[in-house]
């Protein structure tokens, strides 16, 4: 799982199996159930992670006691990287989305396995300067856009992300509910609920056991009008 797990990473993916087979002596395996923290907003940042299995929410506790989710990383993805690097407390909280399995690196082998690949320098700084790129990207889409189509670009970037075919259809292959897609674009759960269903009327979308699915061309266009 854990060599697997590396070579869907956009960070250790370009290193040879025998380099991935060092590197994986290093690595550590933990489980997570559903809703279980990872780690939570202020803990010390030790470990460097990778989602093996399953999914996980990164998110931000407010003031006002509302919960706002940054992203949602699926296998393959790093999360808590530039806490670990700057050694600073996580500046927010990890929890798993369903059962998740994670791999993770201590700062100190991550410290030395870039010392060994410096390659992985270079691709450390390209991975978080896309998730920067993203972030940006998100945010005017927050000042800028109508509630519904920040919906349907969210639906859209996901399905494009970890989506599997489904009858005609491209199902987002994790559990997402209503009320975690309102707290990824910054709105109600009520008005999440009413545009998730005039995308189902229409045709557009359409949702089984938690999982939503999309016809891509059908979504393209509704984010065109």
């Amino acid at each position: 799982m854990i060599i697997d797990t590396l070579k869907k990473s956009e960070i250790f993916s370009s290193l040879r199996d025998d380099e991935l087979l060092n590197i994986s002596k290093l690595v550590e395996t933990v489980s997570y159930k559903n809703n279980e923290n990872i780690f939570v907003e202020g803990d010390p940042s030790d470990k460097f992670y990778l989602v093996a299995e399953g999914s996980v929410k990164i998110l931000k506790h407010t003031m006002m006691g509302k919960d706002i989710i940054l992203e949602i990383m699926s296998p393959g993805d790093i999360f808590g990287g530039v806490a670990v690097l700057d050694k600073k407390p996580f500046p927010a909280s990890a929890q798993a989305m369903e059962s998740t399995t994670v791999v993770w690196i201590s700062r100190q082998n991550l410290l030395r396995i870039m010392d060994e690949y410096p390659i992985l320098k270079l691709e450390i700084v390209k991975y978080f300067s896309d998730k920067l790129r993203d972030a940006h990207e998100m945010l005017k889409n927050i000042a800028t856009e109508r509630v519904e189509k920040r919906i349907a670009s969210l639906l859209l970037k996901l399905s494009e992300k970890i989506g599997v075919d489904d009858d005609g259809y491209r199902k987002i292959d994790f559990p997402l509910t209503r009320q975690e897609i309102s707290e990824m674009v910054g709105t109600t759960v009520e008005t999440c609920i009413r545009t998730m269903s005039k995308l189902q009327k229409s045709g557009i979308i359409k949702s089984s056991d938690g999982r939503i699915s999309i016809k891509p061309n059908l979504l393209k266009k509704f984010l065109e009008e």
